[in-house]
């Protein structure tokens, strides 16, 4: 029987990896024949199936006036606590609405019972799954440990509480092997791991229009040499050592692209790789307002580009992250058979790297040996051909659709039993 299944989270639009993820999620659920529903405070999602609810957003003006509160000091003010109250009152409400409304068998979280980017949303939910017992898989890519700004914070009775809550109704899932051991240890809660994934069953194929005009579009030159960075700009995405690779390989035809914005997280790094990239004498094309998500409308005489699009354009891919829960643009680099650049981050160390993936690495800086490995791939096609075929394989058996479909019927079936489970 199919069943009629809520997400809930902060936001469900843009390029951020929660929302990437997410979508992913719900083209596995839809092929296994259940119905999709959507609550958030920000929305791309069908009309018809959604519940806007603009307290759940972080970046409502309520909601950032609590969090700068409790996140600079280790006190709360009486009045930011019944601020946090009467705002989880508001959105606990419209939860109970957006259930009955839809009739929702199931609710799955998306990093809103992990992370404290919203307390009231996380302790609506949490009231919510304990008042009505409602099954729930809270689906957790980041927790408030691995972070440093939550390091001195106000809200440590609400993280016992709700990020993530242990209840008898909530099945929790990680997207890696650390996250796993560090809540069992912290919280003495067992959660199943569910890796990023994408669907290598199914080759991208990129619009003709697209393919002839993208140079065009993005003034580049036919024989720009295109490095890509498919990240946001934030501290943690190193995006410094791609500048440093670009200036040591001493190329003017290579052109760094980077496809996010800062996003979420200010703009004090933004505007220092750009001061860093001037020292260095590089010329960074910023492409975000470029780029939508499939969906969105623009002007018709405009081409609407998505991340995706830009991939196929790539020589090389950038990916000097010091931190990352798993790693989307790692996946996306060798679903489309691109060599890469890794910065050995802890996940990719201890659940990547060991399944005999092929990335040109580096450890925290660029060494000789590693200008000597990006310049052999770039020259050397039959090597280059070898080890992008080589992690299309691995990427294809360990991080693929049947392995989300796999764990996902196992848990539907440990809620509703085997009739549900596919």
């Amino acid at each position: 029987m199919p069943l009629r299944i809520g997400f809930v989270g902060t936001r469900f639009a843009g390029l951020d990896g929660v929302s990437l993820e997410t979508a992913k999620w719900v083209d596995v659920l839809e092929e296994m024949g259940h119905d999709i529903y959507w609550f958030a405070g920000e929305l791309d999602t069908p009309s018809e199936k959604s519940f806007y609810c603009p307290k759940a957003f972080f970046k409502h003006s309520d909601i950032i006036e609590v969090q700068q509160v409790i996140s600079s000091s280790n006190k709360r003010p009486r009045k930011i606590s019944d601020k946090i109250y009467r705002i989880k009152e508001q959105i606990k409400n419209n939860l109970y609405k957006f259930i009955q409304q839809f009739d929702i068998d199931l609710i799955i979280t998306e990093n809103a019972l992990s992370i404290p980017m919203n307390i009231p949303l996380g302790i609506a939910i949490t009231e919510v799954i304990a008042e009505t017992g409602i099954p729930t898989i809270g689906h957790h890519h980041d927790f408030a440990w691995e972070r440093n700004r939550f390091l001195t914070n106000a809200f440590g009775d609400y993280l016992t509480q709700a990020f993530p809550p242990d209840l008898p109704s909530v099945k929790h899932v990680v997207i890696n092997s650390i996250a796993q051991q560090e809540l069992a240890a912290r919280r003495g809660l067992s959660s199943v791991i569910i890796p990023n994934v994408l669907d290598f069953r199914e080759e991208y194929i990129l619009d003709e229009e697209k393919q002839k005009n993208f140079r065009k579009d993005f003034n580049f030159d036919d024989d720009d040499i295109i490095f890509l960075q498919p990240t946001r700009i934030v501290a943690r995405k190193g995006i410094e050592h791609a500048i440093d690779l670009v200036r040591k390989l001493n190329n003017p035809k290579i052109k760094l692209v980077i496809t996010h914005s800062s996003s979420d997280e200010g703009l004090d790094y933004y505007n220092w790789i750009i001061n860093y990239a001037k020292k260095e004498g590089i010329n960074i094309y910023f492409i975000s307002n470029k780029l939508h998500s499939p969906g969105s409308y623009r002007q018709t005489w405009e081409r609407i580009y998505t991340l995706w699009d830009v991939y196929p354009f790539a020589d090389f891919i950038t990916y000097p992250s010091s931190f990352e829960g798993f790693g989307n643009a790692f996946l996306e680099a060798i679903y489309f058979k691109k060599p890469i650049l890794v910065n050995r981050y802890s996940i990719y160390i201890k659940d990547i790297e060991p399944k005999g993936f092929k990335a040109i690495t580096m450890d925290q800086y660029i060494t000789d040996k590693t200008l000597e490995n990006v310049k052999k791939v770039l020259e050397d096609e039959s090597y280059r051909q070898k080890i992008v075929n080589v992690n299309f394989r691995l990427g294809k058996r360990y991080f693929s659709y049947t392995v989300l479909r796999r764990v996902l019927k196992f848990l539907i079936t440990s809620f509703f039993g085997e009739e549900n489970g596919d």
